[in-house]
């Protein structure tokens, strides 16, 4: 069916995978004819591409749906993601919901549409579990400078906290050849910088007999592309090899983000984390010794089930003792269905948030630590965005966030500079290099 000057809008919550599968989807709707515009616009399509990482991320997704319907009662609503996948009934319930679709069924969504009519009754296509198992390319464009491109979909780690696992089925990759092209397909559109993505990037390759490694060295080599970042990457499998390779590279980034999520073995144990503290310690020391001046954000959960005061002090004290630049940290959320609501010792939903705090206080001492490390050094930087109406913003190599004054003509483009000092609001002055 040709839907030529219908309007669609979009919202994605969560995590960068999302905002590549929404390109991807807002790809497929315009072939049939439909004009993308902002959320806040009246269209005749909404499509929100949902998470359900935590509850805070359910209760997100509820209030941009009805949002959307608010928008435009008389709109077709369309609801994606893995809280569609996890929940859809819960979705279904919510007034003016026209269409849940499941992990598989959200990249067809232009054979759901039928006239755009509201239905009567919300209509839910999911797939089960075992039966997930295609894989579909993305990478997104139109709203960033930078592009997120997917190489890697679902997960084999069934840590009893996570839920993903049961939205998004299996690891599963496309092959090198094929994800190197669609890097060069990102580059054809005038982005400068790609940054993997995916569920569990390092384990890549289990559905094709390659490896993660492979790929980085190939994408190394995609003409025009000046920078690749690498997104979150666990302990366990980010190897030697790896941290050997950016540091000799000159297109991959000086950037790691890596997941640890407690600082106590025990508590790892009852996550059924795959890696020890000492595992990820040596990672740490690894990386400053190749890498001295790298980026390195870690993700962590505070007041977990079985998290003791004594485990949390021993976590924090663990954590305090890295060099790593960020903490992204996050209160546990109990999710229906993992092995973690078996664990006795239940942590009250205000110390997890104080735990939460502590860590966030920690992680903006790192990051200021890291930031004056590196004052007075030359860095590259890719300008972004503008900020306001006289300032812009960009990154350097090992991901500081610059500031200077608007110029249209940076946006997009790379240029050397001098960081000089730390701004009024946690951005790095900047001088240009002659």
């Amino acid at each position: 069916m040709n839907y030529q000057g219908k309007k669609a809008a979009y919202y994605t919550l969560g995590c960068k995978l999302n905002f590549s599968e929404t390109s991807t989807i807002a790809s497929s709707l315009n072939e049939v004819g439909f004009d993308r515009v902002d959320f806040n616009e009246k269209a005749d399509l909404y499509v929100i591409n949902t998470c359900s990482v935590t509850n805070q991320g359910d209760k997100s997704s509820r209030n941009i749906i009805r949002k959307a319907v608010k928008l435009n009662p008389n709109a077709m609503v369309v609801v994606v993601g893995c809280y569609s996948q996890l929940k859809p009934d819960e979705i279904g319930n919510i007034e003016g919901v026209d269409l849940v679709l499941g992990t598989q069924e959200k990249f067809h969504i232009p054979s759901w549409l039928g006239d755009l009519e509201k239905k009567d009754q919300t209509e839910i296509h999911t797939t089960r579990l075992q039966n997930i198992k295609d894989y579909h390319r993305a990478f997104s464009w139109g709203d960033r400078t930078r592009s997120f491109l997917k190489v890697q979909d679902g997960c084999d780690y069934y840590c009893s906290f996570c839920t993903i696992p049961h939205a998004r089925g299996k690891s599963r990759n496309d092959s090198i050849l094929n994800t190197v092209k669609e890097a060069e397909k990102a580059v054809d559109k005038g982005f400068k910088e790609i940054i993997l993505t995916g569920v569990n990037i390092g384990d890549y390759g289990k559905s094709t007999n390659e490896n993660f490694y492979d790929l980085l060295v190939a994408l190394e080599k995609v003409k025009g592309l000046h920078r690749l970042r690498i997104s979150s990457v666990e302990p366990n499998l980010l190897k030697d090899q790896i941290i050997e390779l950016v540091a000799k590279s000159k297109i991959l980034m000086p950037h790691f983000h890596i997941p640890l999520q407690s600082g106590s073995d025990e508590i790892l144990s009852l996550m059924k984390r795959k890696y020890s503290t000492g595992l990820f310690a040596s990672r740490i020391k690894k990386i400053r010794e190749l890498i001295p001046d790298a980026f390195i954000g870690v993700d962590v959960i505070a007041g977990t089930n079985g998290e003791t005061e004594e485990l949390f002090q021993e976590s924090f004290d663990f954590i305090n003792s890295l060099e790593v630049s960020q903490l992204h940290a996050f209160p546990y959320s109990e999710r229906s269905g993992t092995q973690a609501l078996k664990i006795p010792w239940k942590i009250e939903v205000k110390e997890r948030k104080l735990r939460t705090q502590k860590y966030i206080n920690l992680s903006e001492k790192k990051l200021l630590a890291f930031y004056k490390k590196n004052l007075d050094s030359s860095k590259t930087v890719l300008f972004e965005e503008q900020n306001d109406k006289s300032l812009m913003t960009g990154f350097t190599e090992n991901y500081i966030r610059i500031e200077t004054s608007y110029n249209p003509d940076l946006v997009n483009n790379l240029a050397k500079v001098k960081l000089l000092s730390l701004g009024a609001n946690g951005n790095v002055n900047i001088a240009f290099d002659s």
